[in-house]
């Protein structure tokens, strides 16, 4: 693996082209998430769920909901990668292992447990945002991973929603946000693009 970040954000590209003769280990596949998952979220949330879609059948009902799109079958896993609403209503339970690792006092997660109770019910819009920041944290991680790991990756926001719901069996409080796909790269990909000058997207204050 890379061991700047730096060389890893420098050497990222967003990949269309996979070689699907490569397969990825289930153990690889379960790093990944573990990484992804390392990723920040509001309150410690963790409101996001992955489903790594990686057989045959699979693939080819996602490949029917993100308009025909080739790379989701010839990469090795595409995730599909889900923010979840109404977070607050399991916040106890994912900052429990910090109250009993004593990183965290019992009365400071009571108290973020309340402030989150008190605003995400009556805030669906709210709840939908922390979703998306949530979700697209995790998979900016993700990408990283696997680009520390010797893969290509892309991010992917062609698809349908309602159909990848659909076909998922996604609950009505998981929201899929992107898809990321994961594998070996094929020929054709290009480099990484330039950006805009920093000059267009800086400012001091």
């Amino acid at each position: 693996m890379h061991t700047s970040i730096q060389s890893l954000i420098e050497a990222r590209v967003s990949a269309n082209h996979f070689d699907g003769s490569r397969a990825l280990a289930e153990s690889d596949i379960v790093e990944l998430v573990r990484l992804a998952t390392l990723a920040p979220s509001a309150y410690n949330f963790q409101n996001w769920k992955f489903i790594a879609v990686r057989s045959p059948e699979a693939k080819a009902r996602l490949k029917a909901v993100s308009y025909n799109q080739q790379k989701v079958v010839d990469a090795a896993v595409t995730f599909i990668i889900c923010g979840t609403l109404a977070a607050h209503e399991g916040l106890e339970r994912a900052l429990q292992p910090a109250v009993d690792a004593g990183i965290m006092a019992r009365s400071v997660s009571e108290t973020w447990v309340a402030m989150a109770k008190g605003s995400h019910p009556s805030q669906p819009q709210l709840q939908r945002d922390e979703a998306m920041r949530s979700a697209s944290l995790a998979a900016m991680t993700l990408m990283l991973a696997a680009e520390g790991m010797g893969l290509v990756s892309g991010a992917m926001s062609g698809f349908d929603a309602a159909g990848v719901a659909r076909e998922f069996g996604l609950g009505a409080a998981e929201v899929p946000v992107m898809l990321v796909t994961v594998g070996y790269a094929a020929p054709g990909n290009w480099p990484q693009k330039p950006r805009k000058a920093l000059a267009e997207v800086l400012e001091f204050a």
